[in-house]
């Protein structure tokens, strides 16, 4: 990190995507949710997850999800403004009609407005499409959390990982943020042996809705200014575009890569790619 970022005193990780980067889970999270739906419709369902993680699909990651209206926002990756709209079947909006109804900041609230950031959100936007609860969906969350602590689900250590954040926690504070549940942050860490490494952890961090309030109170609390800070995660709505807003520095593991450009933004398609390369 400090490679990159030498005046770094404070470095916030993201937890799923970020310190682990399987992707297993998700297709189980998927296929609980798929039972979940109506019989006849779960194919469809199928077909679409498929579609989605194959970049064949007007969601993807990056994009937002208006469940109320059913319809896939492609969004400014700085301003987060709206600037296309798509049907589920690909069919645009007008300019006009987009202006009209999306005019105003959205409001990620994790119910009626969806920031598809990671691969937890693929199977998730296709169960709320074909009619599945709330409720429904948070249960199957959960069951996919208790999965990936049991024997069946083994997490993949990221090469160079523990040494490097064990290096780094003497030069910088460490701190983890995560959507996730304490308990789960406790379980998980145990797996990739990184309990006992981050100065403070912060669970149930709803991000992105909290993430600007939550990075400004570590600011205070470890006495830095944002440039001297770096948010690293997998979720550029979740974890990148608020820290660039802020003016700190970032790092955003995308194995596919981005089109934006920022001199604040440093895109690597692993942390393996990060830690590999401190001595």
């Amino acid at each position: 990190m400090k490679h990159y970022y030498p005046e770094s005193k404070l470095i916030i990780f993201d937890l799923d995507g970020t310190l682990y980067e399987d992707t297993d889970h998700f297709d189980y999270y998927a296929s609980l949710l798929k039972e979940k739906v109506a019989i006849d419709l779960r194919s469809r369902f199928q077909a679409d997850y498929e579609a989605m993680k194959c970049g064949e699909h007007p969601i993807g990651i990056g994009k937002a999800y208006d469940v109320d209206r059913d319809v896939v926002l492609t969004l400014d990756p700085l301003t987060l403004q709206v600037t296309h709209v798509q049907e589920w079947d690909g069919t645009q909006w007008s300019a006009e009609k987009i202006d009209a109804i999306y005019s105003d900041h959205l409001i990620f609230d994790f119910e009626h407005m969806i920031a598809i950031g990671d691969g937890w959100w693929l199977p998730f936007a296709a169960a709320k499409h074909y009619g599945v609860t709330g409720e429904e969906t948070y249960s199957c969350y959960t069951k996919t959390k208790d999965f990936m602590v049991t024997d069946q689900f083994q997490l993949t250590k990221t090469p160079g990982l523990i040494d490097g954040l064990k290096r780094l926690k003497n030069e910088a504070e460490i701190v983890l943020v995560t959507n996730s549940e304490a308990d789960d942050v406790g379980r998980l860490l145990s797996e990739l042996e990184l309990d006992s490494l981050f100065q403070e952890i912060v669970p149930l961090a709803q991000k992105p809705v909290q993430t600007k309030k939550i990075f400004l109170e570590l600011f205070d609390k470890h006495n830095v200014k944002p440039h001297e800070a770096v948010s690293v995660g997998d979720n550029l709505i979740n974890e990148i575009v608020p820290a660039l807003l802020l003016g700190m520095k970032t790092i955003y593991i995308q194995p596919t890569g981005i089109e934006l450009e920022h001199e604040n933004l440093k895109v690597v398609s692993s942390l393996s790619e990060i830690f590999s390369e401190i001595k």
